[in-house]
Order: structure tokens, then sequence, then C-alpha cells
């Protein structure tokens, strides 16, 4: 299968089959008949596509319920470390992040199921990262966590002084003081 459980319950990496040849390559970057043998029921509704420079941090975002957002996350051009965080109460890894490099070269992605917080750092010249989404954007469900947070000692690959961040970013709030109404259920 084209998935691979990372550590952290239902998060998951999903690696396409990729077929190359001289001509270049071609894969399916979804294909829901894929997805539902894994046991995933998804109706993605909006796809939203970000160019960054390097040293960019975006997030760490998610909204709330009842708007939350499934994602799978997917880079074009260059390459991403990509963060999901667990912030399920009551998940034995309730406050663990997962980190991985997703890049127009590996063509990983990672799927992000509701009740994750999720952000990437630019570790290439810039890079083009699209992401498909189950449930519309709602900007009263809109939340965050400060990407520094020291509680969850994310290491986002960007050196001291050449990060990038967002006004509206940096204003987040620390992951014990997020708000935050996701359970974790088995």
């Amino acid at each position: 299968m084209p998935f691979i459980q990372t550590p952290i319950q239902n998060l998951l990496v999903f690696e396409p089959k990729v077929f190359e040849d001289s001509r270049g390559y071609f894969f399916e970057s979804f294909n829901l008949k894929t997805f539902r043998a894994e046991g995933i029921e998804i109706n993605f509704v909006q796809d939203n596509q970000s160019l960054s420079l390097y040293g960019v941090i975006r997030g760490l975002h998610y909204q709330l319920q009842p708007h939350p957002q499934v994602k799978l996350i997917r880079v074009l051009v260059g390459k991403v470390l990509d963060v999901a965080v667990d912030i399920r109460k009551g998940s034995p890894t309730f406050g663990k992040s997962f980190s991985i490099e997703l890049s127009a070269e590996n063509k990983k992605q990672l799927f992000i199921p509701a009740g994750f917080a999720h952000g990437f750092s630019v570790l290439s010249e810039h890079a083009e990262v699209l992401y498909k989404c189950d449930s519309f954007y709602n900007k009263e469900s809109e939340a965050g966590i400060l990407h520094n947070d020291p509680s969850l000692g994310i290491d986002w690959k960007i050196p001291a002084g050449k990060a990038i961040i967002s006004e509206k970013d940096s204003k987040l709030p620390l992951f014990a003081d997020c708000e935050n109404n996701f359970q974790f259920t088995k």
C-alpha cells in the first residue's frame, strides 16, 4: 500500500507509485479508490496553493470544530519541512509533533486528519505547496499555535535569524494556551 503509518495514530505519509521513463514521469497524486481501500472516507472540497521563499515558516494552523479541515499536503516545486502536531485531548501522543521533508523530487504527501495543527518551513530557494482540504475555510474557526513554542521543541531546519514569519503567525498563542476543542477517538 502507498500509505505509511507515522508514530502518531491516523497521521499518514502517502507515497504514490511513480511511473518514470525517458519522457518524464506520471503518478496519481490522489485517487479516491486508493484512499477508500485504506479506510479513508474523504471528500475534498478545496485546494490551496502557496508560493514561499527560503526561510518562510507558515503555521501552526488549524480550524476548530465544527469546521475542522483534513488536509493532504504535497510540494509541487522545491522542498519543505512539513510538521503536524497532535492536539487531540486524550491522545497518547497529545502535544507530540511529526515532521517530514516533502519535495517535488520525492513526491511524498502528508495526510493530516482533523485534530492536528499544521505548518511548514521552506528549505529550498522557494517552494510551491498544494494541499487539499475536506472542509471550506472558515475564518471564525481559525486557530493556531506559535511555531517556536519551546514545549513543542520543533526544529524547523532554518538557522536563527533566517526565519520569515508573518505578523499574524508571530502572535499565535503557546500550545498550553491555544484554543482547542478536539478529543481523541480510536
